[in-house]
């Protein structure tokens, strides 16, 4: 499922020392992209459009923003893009509405007229594969872990025993085959990241999107498809439950994946 690519590029030109990429020590300012942003909403253009296209005009994969560390790039290569949205929706203000904006940034929702196509338009080539690879990597990758868990449990339940937190490792077992607590040991070590530092948002969706490659490479093509599946089934469960619909977000994934 995951697609290599360069997501986010750098232009020198528009560098600011207060935003540097550790990765190739260049400092990076979008500030093309601010600039269009702003352009398009005093011209009129609908915010959802102007977004998308800032989006696909953004080159810092990390950003550091009144104190708080926005990590954009996941391992590298998935986008976040609901978190580049959050740090853009204050800059659409007042274009954007208080109620689009919880729609946005807590459901992935966007205006019904922006269609598959469009997204990934306006994205550009190399920030939907990222949306992709963000999308099954982070996203999904934590839905199957709840089907897989649930139905763990569903066996527990049924053989009368009791329910444990230790099902959350047999469900690891089972998806990447080992405990999560040996999983989570062996990801700390390969990033570096010390045993006793509690891991932040950022490195929980680190860790889940490892975990996915980790799943790609351990299993046939037919079984990888089949646990993908159970996920997205589901997260589509999970949208339906909370909205009553699918999230955009689906949506937009199903629907171009096998084009991109």
């Amino acid at each position: 499922m995951t697609q290599s690519g360069s997501v986010f590029s750098s232009d020198p030109a528009n560098a600011d020392p207060a935003n540097a990429d550790p990765a190739n020590g260049l400092a990076q300012q979008p500030s093309e992209a601010f600039r269009h942003l702003k352009q398009a909403l005093l011209q009129g253009e609908p915010w959802h459009q102007a977004l998308l296209e800032t989006m696909g005009l953004w080159t810092l994969p990390r950003e550091i923003h009144q104190e708080r560390t926005y990590q954009y790039l996941i391992g590298g290569e998935a986008f976040d893009w609901l978190l580049l949205a959050e740090r853009l929706c204050p800059e659409m203000e007042p274009a954007i509405s208080t109620d689009e904006k919880e729609r946005l940034l807590f459901h992935g929702r966007l205006p019904e007229s922006v269609t598959p196509e469009i997204f990934k338009d306006l994205l550009g080539v190399n920030k939907y594969r990222g949306y992709l690879n963000y999308w099954y990597g982070v996203v999904v990758e934590e839905a199957l872990q709840l089907a897989v868990e649930e139905e763990v449990r569903k066996r527990q339940i049924a053989r009368c025993y009791p329910d444990s937190e230790d099902l959350v490792e047999d469900a690891y077992g089972h998806i990447y085959g080992e405990s999560r607590l040996s999983l989570l040991e062996e990801f700390r070590k390969n990033t570096n990241i010390p045993m006793r530092r509690a891991l932040s948002l950022t490195d929980i969706k680190e860790f889940t999107y490892w975990l996915h490659k980790r799943r790609l490479n351990m299993w046939d093509p037919a079984r990888v498809a089949s646990d993908t599946t159970k996920g997205t089934r589901r997260l589509s469960l999970l949208e339906q439950q909370s909205e009553g619909g699918q999230n955009a977000n689906l949506i937009y994934a199903e629907a171009m994946a096998g084009q991109s």
